[in-house]
């Protein structure tokens, strides 16, 4: 599997945990192998530039994901089709406050963003209540299982 990570800030991140928290999703839901994915961390500005020209929202913004293959999970014993999951942009500014309005770390709230992006990536919504308890339930399961503690508050905007 294919875990590109960059971190296009001044904000110090622990990529390693990222990209360890992004297996262990991807392994979790049975991704193929040899599927790939990119996260990026943006500064407000990049991400305020992305909100506005593929959601047409002013403002910078938590995380945005962009899926490519439209991949969806496997199950045991078959996993997804192998290709190119997408990438996701996380804003650290964003989450850095989104941290301390819930209560928990900056890296919390990181891995939390990254977790979602990535349901987003396989085909997760939110935007039907039903599919909302069902995206933030599997969130909340697999960030969970990762950290081996209660999931930090969703603070997703």
């Amino acid at each position: 599997m294919s875990i590109e990570i960059s971190n296009e800030t001044s904000i110090a991140t622990d990529l390693d945990e990222v990209r360890k928290l992004a297996r262990h999703v991807l392994d979790s839901l049975w991704v193929h192998p040899e599927a790939e994915v990119g996260i990026t961390l943006v500064d407000e500005e990049a991400s305020s530039r992305l909100h506005v020209e593929w959601m047409d929202l002013e403002g910078a913004t938590d995380v945005m994901s962009f899926p490519m293959d439209e991949l969806t999970p496997g199950t045991p014993g078959k996993p997804s089709s192998a290709g190119m999951l997408g990438d996701i942009v996380i804003c650290p500014m964003v989450a850095q406050d989104q941290a301390k309005a819930g209560g928990h770390s900056y890296l919390d709230e990181v891995l939390l963003l990254t977790t979602h992006g990535l349901l987003h990536l396989l085909g997760f919504d939110h935007d039907e209540p039903d599919d909302r308890e069902e995206m933030f339930s599997l969130q909340r399961e697999l960030l969970e299982k990762f950290l081996g503690r209660p999931a930090p508050k969703e603070t997703i905007q």
